[in-house]
């Protein structure tokens, strides 16, 4: 109810004692929703500080108000040097009017998310705070007093709609009597209540309370945390009250929200890592193979590339094992120890990251629950602190040095721009990957993702290279020819440009480019 009519009613007339014979000094704004007007009284200065966005508009009256250096700028400069001669309070309206000297009026025009201050010289509009709110520019301070019909006879032919007829009462009050069943009551008895409620409202005590939100109220409903007996104790109180609520509120939502998106992607990266973990582990073909290789080695011919061999491991079903045709049955067997060996250490490696992963989503879980227990702001800030993460809405995660596609199972990563390219080749590239570049000209290095125990397909193959033609000078080509290689035949020399690399070994493919 800080807009409502009837506090604006009492904070009018407690200003005018403050105000007549006063002197504007200054009057600014130092961000867009905000305005300070400085009065020179005999004494102290008062200030009025009128916040006026739209989510949460409020008028409060500081003791003291240190202007910026920068970033501020004047606003209203008519009214500097006026004298402040009375305050005319509009009826049944939630808006009132500091008069001036020389015919300048100053409305305050409290209508929630379309609240405005505007300067009137001679009732005609000449400046307005928010100049978005067009009907403003030409509205008529005479047409703003409105009248309420108090008697009997109105309260029983409109007692279908009462909310229409006493519209000066606002949605607490309302609520208020709703909580005192008042639709259940007999109209002699509803309008006891009415009555009862304007005496009030007209002779009031001010409570801050808070339900949903902190709001300030003229009656005493909700959980009362303030109780004051002077309308501006009370607004600078409830402004105070409402602007720290909200910060708290925002801040825990920001931390909470912070710490949700870190457990999930922690979360969904365990899954994956566990996942990966059971295809490795169930793939044990590379020491099958080899061991029957070892055990079958009188079989083996030169020059033969693949041979048949009862499995001893399942039953002696045959299987089928591949072989290098170049080199002996005992170098075959060795090359896949040697790959059982990395399999093995690759195990040991995931499992390492699931245990790791496993530790932080337990950290991240009992930050997120002592967030959710923080009750106060101060509390809340020291939490987020000592806790790490001050600063969690501030950062910002850098952005990849390239861009993520997906071919038939198969990631394959663009490179931005010269400087992400040597980043995502030699930073984020193994020797497994495939490397493309479109030949002799500038463009995004593209990696396929090597996977373990499969070949590079060759669809997979050309729909990257598609990606490298296109990301290239040759992207306006019919047919683009296309550097593919291991990436362990990519060296950067040192002094080198960015982007710039040496292929030791190359195929070349021709594609169309192809976004």
């Amino acid at each position: 109810m800080h807009n409502n009519y009837y506090f604006l009613r009492q904070l009018s007339h407690a200003l005018t004692p403050l105000l007549q014979g006063t002197v504007v000094s200054e009057c600014f704004s130092q961000n867009k929703d905000e305005l300070i007007i400085r009065f020179e009284t005999r004494t102290d200065p008062f200030f009025i500080k009128a916040s006026l966005d739209p989510a949460f508009s409020c008028l409060s009256f500081p003791r003291e108000f240190n202007r910026a250096r920068k970033n501020s700028v004047d606003l209203f400069e008519k009214l500097i040097g006026h004298y402040v001669t009375g305050i005319r309070q509009f009826t049944n309206e939630r808006s009132f009017a500091i008069l001036f000297t020389e015919d300048i009026t100053l409305l305050f025009k409290m209508h929630g998310n379309r609240c405005n201050i505007i300067l009137f010289e001679k009732n005609i509009p000449i400046e307005l705070f928010r100049n978005n709110i067009a009907g403003d520019a030409t509205l008529d301070m005479d047409t703003l007093d409105r009248t309420i019909d108090w008697s009997y006879e109105a309260f029983l032919q409109k007692r279908s709609n009462l909310q229409a007829l006493y519209f000066t009462f606002g949605k607490i009050i309302w609520k208020y009597l709703a909580a005192k069943k008042f639709e259940t009551l007999s109209p002699e008895q509803q309008w006891q209540e009415i009555q009862a409620v304007k005496q009030q409202l007209e002779n009031p005590t001010y409570f801050i309370a808070q339900a949903d939100s902190v709001y300030l109220s003229l009656v005493r409903y909700g959980n009362i945390v303030g109780e004051f007996g002077e309308p501006l104790k009370a607004i600078n109180d409830f402004f105070y009250t409402y602007t720290h609520q909200a910060a708290f509120i925002r801040e825990k939502a920001s931390a909470m929200a912070t710490l949700r998106n870190k457990i999930q992607g922690s979360e969904q990266y365990y899954q994956k890592t566990f996942d990966k973990l059971a295809e490795v582990e169930n793939d044990q073909h590379y020491k099958i193979w080899a061991d029957l290789i070892m055990a079958n080695m009188h079989q083996i011919k030169p020059g033969m590339d693949k041979i048949m061999l009862p499995d001893f491991y399942h039953e002696n079903n045959l299987i089928e094992v591949k072989l290098k045709k170049d080199i002996s049955p005992q170098k075959n067997a060795e090359a896949y120890y040697r790959k059982a060996k990395n399999q093995h250490i690759e195990i040991q490696r995931l499992q390492q990251s699931l245990e790791t992963k496993e530790k932080e989503i337990a950290r991240l879980k009992q930050q997120l629950q002592i967030i959710e227990g923080a009750d106060e702001l101060k509390s809340l800030r020291k939490t987020i602190s000592r806790e790490g993460l001050a600063d969690e809405k501030e950062k910002q995660s850098a952005p990849l040095p390239f861009h993520e596609f997906e071919h038939s199972g198969f990631r394959i990563w663009v490179g931005r721009n010269a400087q992400s390219n040597d980043i995502l080749t030699f930073k984020y590239g193994f020797k497994e990957d495939l490397w493309l570049h479109a030949k002799d000209v500038a463009g995004s290095h593209v990696l396929i993702k090597y996977q373990s125990g499969k070949n590079f397909p060759k669809d997979v193959i050309e729909r990257a290279a598609q990606l490298a033609a296109y990301n290239s000078k040759r992207k306006t080509e019919t047919l683009c020819p296309v550097v593919v290689t291991p990436k362990k035949f990519v060296r950067k020399r040192k002094g080198d440009p960015a982007g710039a690399v040496v292929v030791e070994r190359e195929e070349v493919i021709l594609v169309e480019p192809m976004k």
